[in-house]
């Protein structure tokens, strides 16, 4: 994790550390301090960083890390985050496929199974699926449900993050209003997060590749296509959790084009795995999904290769918008379609640089998923993170340990 500046030189204002779980955001990179070089970064007095380690140290947040070299008499204590304190169980579900993952609090996979699972079995087998498999991990890695820090899941739809409830999402039938994180919780007895799939591997995606830029669209091309928006360093859900639907834009060349949705010339009825499939066999060429195309194109099928590229127009269309209206300074390409690479990307590239304010394309990038198959599981374990390590959720902890203690 990268640290912000402002954290590396002493504090004018000790109240932006008025709290353990303040100063444990300091911690939070793994790097190793003194109570002096705690100190001096946020100038508290010695008596308060040392009590507040105290606390942190009981609550299990931080532990020992030897010792720094002396400059005369005892050597200096180091303190450093206790990342192995707890775990998090981490769920990628989608349309007929689905990961978990046990993760530390640093967000380093522990351990991981993947297998198929249809959506449409609705919420109490797929959910039970997920509870099971993660129970399963957690077993092989030596650790129980008490060592869970949260949960965090990724649905293939929208979602109400405040409650953890899907809206209306159109592939998932039987789970609209349905109480996913009640039922997790019910069984695993911990906090569980729930979001739409692209939100967090957006997420994921930023935190582990592209740090650097706070205004990143993280774009999904797979059975649909949909978008994850970080702006600012912040990710923009919407009023109700339906921002980046990308997929039920119009597209102007799809005019004629029937989507499930009801509307014509949506783009993921042109661009969408299932629709490029559907374009080659009409073609006569036996493709019976988005991955068929990709494997296809990857041996030189001429067909499949224009099928992807005309597909990358199609989103570039699309995107050309998000472009001008969002200004980000990444657009990020996974999904199963993404492993297409140039193929794909290069029809994006086209046509987002061609209908693109030059100033909003000066310093844009557009690059295919580093992470297209771990981009979910790591968003879904930083939401829970993110969440159980605030500083309000380690006072609380903090409190709690005392209690507990006393």
């Amino acid at each position: 994790m990268q640290t912000s500046p402002a954290l590396e030189r002493p504090s004018e204002d000790a109240g932006l550390w008025a709290r353990a779980g303040d100063l444990f955001q300091l911690l939070r990179d793994g790097k190793a301090r003194t109570r002096a070089e705690l100190t001096a970064v946020t100038g508290l007095a010695r008596t308060t960083v040392a009590a507040r380690i105290d606390a942190l140290t009981a609550a299990g947040f931080v532990g020992p890390a030897g010792e720094a070299a002396s400059s005369g008499g005892r050597p200096p204590s180091r303190f450093v985050f206790n990342a192995g304190m707890k775990v998090v169980c981490a769920a990628d579900v989608g349309a007929s496929h689905a990961s978990v993952a046990v993760t530390d609090l640093n967000g380093d996979i522990l351990a991981r199974h993947s297998g198929a699972l249809e959506i449409s079995e609705g919420p109490e087998a797929v959910l039970d699926w997920v509870i099971g498999n993660c129970r399963s991990l957690l077993q092989g890695i030596g650790r129980a449900d008490g060592d869970v820090a949260g949960v965090g899941i990724g649905l293939p739809g929208p979602v109400e993050h405040d409650t953890g409830r899907p809206v209306k999402p159109p592939i998932m039938p039987g789970w609209d209003g349905f109480d996913v994180a009640g039922y997790v919780r019910a069984e695993l007895g911990t906090e569980v997060l729930v979001d739409n799939d692209v939100n967090i591997m957006a997420v994921g995606e930023r935190h582990a590749f592209w740090q650097d830029h706070r205004n990143l669209l993280f774009v999904k091309a797979a059975t649909g296509i949909g978008a994850g928006i970080i702006s600012s360093g912040q990710l923009q859900r919407g009023a109700d959790g339906a921002s980046g639907d990308l997929g039920h834009v119009r597209v102007p060349s799809g005019e004629d084009v029937l989507c499930r949705c009801g509307n014509h010339g949506c783009l993921e009825a042109l661009a969408s795995g299932p629709a490029l499939a559907a374009k080659l066999r009409a073609h006569g060429i036996d493709a019976v999904s988005g991955t068929a195309v990709v494997d296809l194109a990857a041996k030189g099928d001429v067909q499949a290769i224009l099928a992807l590229r005309q597909a990358g127009r199609d989103m570039g269309e699309v995107l050309a918008i998000c472009v001008n209206l969002l200004n980000p300074s990444v657009i990020v390409v996974g999904g199963s379609l993404s492993r297409a690479g140039d193929q794909l990307l290069a029809g994006i590239r086209e046509t987002v640089y061609r209908r693109s304010q030059p100033l909003a394309t000066s310093k844009l990038r557009i690059e295919q998923s580093k992470a297209p198959v771990d981009a979910a599981i790591w968003g879904a374990s930083r939401m829970v993170i993110e969440h159980v390590l605030s500083p309000e959720a380690v006072e609380s902890a903090i409190r709690h340990a005392a209690i507990h203690n006393a």
